[in-house]
């Protein structure tokens, strides 16, 4: 686990090499432990690393390059099956001078080119410099558990891991972007950014499962190397469903165990993390460190399940109460992602992070086990509509992308300022964010064709988001077994009735697999999200700072109407409507604002749309 950066530009334009010492700084968090810088000013290309050392402490250190000098990489992440990738170059006769995964990318592209990512089975971004090809690559693993964003302005282009990077080029007369106002917009259907945007003109997240290769025209080859949606649903009955299941899932998690330092697991108690922690302890000889947190509200307290799930499985259990009222948090936890996210969650996952990292580098944790087998009660929610199933195609898709959105087109409009209305007129997120997703997992059924989108945008744009920038803050890895590619896979060849039963029941068949495991209580247990009461506080004892925060934040001002902000407010407060999640986002858009010091001269241009 690491934090990558550099940069290409495409007239052999050096950039100073304080800059890249600039960029590596604001990325030590990801990798305390060690930095690395692979730069040829001449040819105007660098590559750069801040480690965390999971993965042969020693001989681990980035960047990689070849014996003859013209090939280096950096990556950022775990290739889980180096162990296997490693024996089977060595059969070959290829000699590896580590136990470092980094080292198995680099000699499988010396023989196999791009070619070999569809070989890595782990969570990665990846950058190479190929000097005999004068020519640049970007990948990223195939759902996007690892963050690659990138700033092309057609003559340099710079990567790094988190935006954040981006800024100290300052040093070089890079100015800093804009704010970019489709995003924006995308964001107040999602609650997120979705990905390719991000909050800033000019600077795209690299997509999931795709690899760029830069040269020095202005054109960029982009290939997707892994789909999801090559996959075909076939009929199973539950026996071999589960048994299936359980070994697919068994063997992701006996792969993720491998690591030269300590490691645990985040245990909630929940279904999936239950899951999790049961097959780590059949791996491990030790007890499984697991690490939870609770609340003096029973509402949200989970302590006591992940109690009951530490005993049965024999861990070494570490619970902290933690305080309720984690807003104090918020603009520590916007600075770490960059970008607003709505998605209150954050705070709590930031508290379990720190706890856990007094003790561990890594943990496991549950992640992706919602969306591969719906366990969300939105999926719930919308199969229970009568029509939702016989609708044609288009209207199912609007009608399903209506039933996520945070706020309506109308909504917007009537939010906007007239002239931001205007400069967003006829730009719509679910045409430009959601519907290609929905058209390529046409084949699937339409319970997968929901799961299809959450897992192409709510993943990489948030959930996989929380366990990254949260961990990362504090120097912990997190890994996430129910998104080994095979896992995925086999999810989405399996009808969507095995995940949503017809009376509603989520997980269908995953809690039955498990419930031999872990016990029918805690697979059957009903789902509690990990989240602080904020609507409550909005309406109390938070409500006067939360109108001080929307009414003084210069980019809300900006760009939308005072008098819609206003009647939100009173309108949650006195209780007659619930507009936490709208309020939450304007909230997390104005502490976002502040948090990047974007003042008078920040404005929205929205002129790059993507």
């Amino acid at each position: 686990m690491c934090g990558i950066f550099g940069y290409w530009d495409r007239a052999r334009r050096a950039l100073p090499h304080e800059a890249l010492h600039a960029m590596a700084r604001t990325l030590a968090h990801r990798g305390p432990d060690d930095e690395g810088i692979h730069h040829q000013p001449q040819r105007g290309v660098a590559l750069g690393n801040r480690r965390l050392a999971i993965i042969d402490i020693a001989g681990g250190h980035q960047p990689f390059v070849s014996d003859c000098g013209r090939i280096a990489v950096v990556q950022n992440g775990e290739i889980f099956n180096h162990v296997e990738l490693a024996a089977e170059l060595r059969a070959q006769g290829v000699q590896l001078h580590t136990h470092s995964d980094t080292e198995v990318i680099l000699r499988l592209y010396e023989r196999e080119g791009i070619a070999c990512l569809r070989r890595l089975n782990g969570m990665f971004a990846i950058a190479i410099d190929d000097a005999r090809e004068d020519a640049l690559y970007l990948a990223r693993d195939r759902i996007g558990v690892k963050p690659l964003y990138v700033a092309d302005d057609g003559q340099r282009l710079l990567f790094a891991s988190e935006i954040k990077a981006f800024w100290p080029q300052t040093l070089a007369g890079q100015a800093r972007a804009a704010i970019d106002l489709e995003a924006i917009h995308h964001y107040l259907s999602f609650n997120y950014i979705p990905p390719p945007w991000t909050a800033y003109a000019g600077v795209r997240h690299l997509m999931p499962g795709t690899w760029h290769k830069y040269t020095r025209g202005r054109h960029v080859h982009t290939e997707r190397w892994w789909s999801l949606a090559d996959q075909r649903e076939r009929e199973q009955c539950f026996e071999d469903w589960a048994e299936e299941f359980l070994a697919l899932l068994d063997d992701a998690v006996r792969i993720r165990l491998r690591a030269d330092v300590p490691f645990g697991a985040f245990l909630s108690g929940g279904v999936d993390s239950s899951t999790i922690v049961a097959l780590m302890a059949r791996h491990v000889q030790a007890p499984v460190r697991s690490f939870s947190i609770g609340f003096a509200d029973p509402r949200y307290d989970e302590s006591a399940h992940a109690e009951l799930a530490a005993r049965r499985f024999g861990c070494t259990h570490t619970s902290e109460m933690a305080e309720l009222n984690m807003l104090s948090r918020w603009p520590q936890v916007l600075h770490q992602l960059d970008q607003p996210h709505g998605d209150a969650s954050f705070m709590p996952t930031l508290r379990v992070s720190e706890l856990a990292a007094r003790h561990v580098k890594v943990v496991l944790t549950g992640d992706g086990g919602d969306e591969l087998f719906a366990g969300y009660d939105k999926y719930a929610q919308f199969f229970a509509r009568p029509d939702a199933l016989a609708l044609p195609q288009p209207a199912f898709e609007r009608s399903y992308f209506d039933s996520i959105s945070l706020f309506t087109p109308a909504a917007k409009n009537a939010l906007y300022r007239p002239e931001v209305r205007a400069r967003l007129e006829g730009l719509d997120s679910f045409s430009a964010a959601a519907q290609p997703w929905l058209q390529e997992a046409q084949h699937f059924d339409r319970i997968n064709q929901a799961l299809y989108l959450d897992m192409q945008l709510l993943l990489s744009g948030n959930n996989l988001v929380k366990p990254d920038r949260m961990g990362m803050a504090v120097g912990l890895e997190a890994r996430t077994p129910f998104l080994d590619w095979r896992l995925m896979e086999f999810a989405f060849r399996a009808r969507g009735a095995t995940k949503l039963a017809p009376d509603g029941d989520k997980k269908h068949w995953f809690k039955r697999a498990v419930a031999p495991l872990i016990g029918e209580d805690l697979a059957y247990r009903k789902k509690q999200m990990f989240t602080v009461p904020i609507g409550d506080w909005f309406r109390t004892e938070c409500y006067p700072w939360l109108r001080n925060l929307l009414q003084n934040s210069e980019l809300l001002m900006q760009s939308f109407q005072v008098k819609e902000i206003d009647l939100m407010l009173e309108k949650h407060r006195s209780g007659s409507v619930n507009y936490t999640r709208e309020l939450r986002a304007l909230a997390a858009l104005a502490l976002w604002a502040q948090t990047q010091g974007l003042g008078p001269g920040m404005a929205p241009t929205g002129e790059d749309r993507a």
